[in-house]
């Protein structure tokens, strides 16, 4: 199992970055940046890239609806350029709260469009001249000028199939991953449920897969924090669950709502996100099941978290993203060099 971390830089970005270091001494594999609606993630990917020599660099994510596809094809494949070929890109859709509220694009065809991106990224990597014929995306441009022309990448990337990691939950999206992409992130990944969410859409895609993209990586995120006295770590992660179940988009259209439903929380889904909705932050904490709370982390004594690893290699995990859950940076540093050494 690769061993990942989400970038946290609460305490100050360059600080974070200087202390990255010590994790990638530690055995730390990859190292995720998110872009929601904060600082962007490429220029921080950047100058990570520029702090850092082993450690693999990713998004997680870019939205695809924020970037052309070409742009999003140039910028993977400059920062696979100043980071010696350790890039991947992180995509996804995001959702319409935040493409149509702070981006001002319209929410549509997030399955037919990165399908579309997916193709156009890779001729872009591939140098060919840009021609594209697709339900959502035409290039060059039909109309407009009339001046439009294929063009293909003036450099020569480092590699012209950078890896692309999708995140996604909704069955059709997880089929796309499967077949399309060379990694694929689902959030709230609990092992023991895998089979009966996803396991259908992953068999169904991985049949269309061509074998030149490998095997699928599979990245589960879990927070991480070892010990007998850690219990109550987990509940830092009721109150991160509640604002996806419950926040996380509008009544009947909140994806993170959907899985917990899948997941056997039918109930207690629909009670969070009532309460959230009307602004009861703390009550649809209250409701998050610790069940799923356990089941999706790597929390408790260290034997607990050694079955808990056998569950999430048996679920076919590849990747583990965590989160290291401690006071200090050193602590962290050490949870790092634990995982690193009980997933080898």
């Amino acid at each position: 199992m690769r061993i990942g971390m989400a970038l946290n830089y609460s305490g100050g970005f360059k600080e974070t970055v200087a202390e990255l270091a010590d994790y990638e001494k530690a055995g730390l594999d990859v190292v995720f940046v998110a872009e929601a609606y904060s600082f962007d993630a490429v220029s921080q990917l950047g100058y990570i890239a520029a702090r850092t020599e082993r450690l693999q660099i990713a998004s997680g994510i870019l939205p695809i609806y924020s970037r052309t596809p070409a742009l999003l094809a140039m910028t993977a494949a400059g920062l696979d350029y100043v980071s010696d070929g350790r890039f991947t890109l992180g995509i996804g859709t995001s959702g319409p709260q935040v493409i149509e509220g702070f981006h001002g694009v319209p929410y549509t065809a997030p399955l037919g469009r990165t399908r579309e991106v997916i193709e156009i990224c890779r001729k872009v990597w591939r140098r060919e001249r840009l021609e594209y014929a697709g339900k959502h995306y035409t290039l060059p441009l039909e109309g407009g000028t009339g001046l439009g022309k294929p063009l293909k990448l003036i450099n020569h990337p480092v590699r012209e199939r950078i890896p692309i990691v999708i995140a996604a939950i909704g069955p059709k999206n997880v089929q796309l991953a499967a077949e399309l992409a060379e990694g694929w992130e689902p959030i709230f990944f609990v092992p023991e449920k895998a089979g009966d969410v996803w396991g259908a859409s992953l068999a169904a895609g991985r049949e269309r897969r061509d074998p030149a993209l490998g095997e699928l990586d599979v990245i589960a995120q879990a927070m991480l924090a070892i010990g007998d006295d850690v219990d109550d770590v987990l509940e830092v992660g009721r109150y991160t669950a509640a604002l996806y179940i419950g926040g996380m988009g509008a009544k009947g259209r909140n994806f993170y709502n959907d899985l917990a439903r899948r997941y056997g929380y039918e109930k207690e889904a629909e009670q969070i996100q009532d309460l959230y909705l009307e602004g009861k932050k703390k009550e649809a904490g209250a409701l998050v099941p610790r069940e799923l709370l356990e089941r999706m982390s790597l929390v408790g004594p260290e034997g607990h978290v050694r079955e808990r690893l056998a569950a999430l290699r048996e679920a076919g995990v590849t990747t583990l993203n965590v989160a290291p859950m401690a006071h200090t940076h050193e602590e962290r540093v050490r949870l790092i060099e634990k995982i690193r050494d009980l997933a080898s």
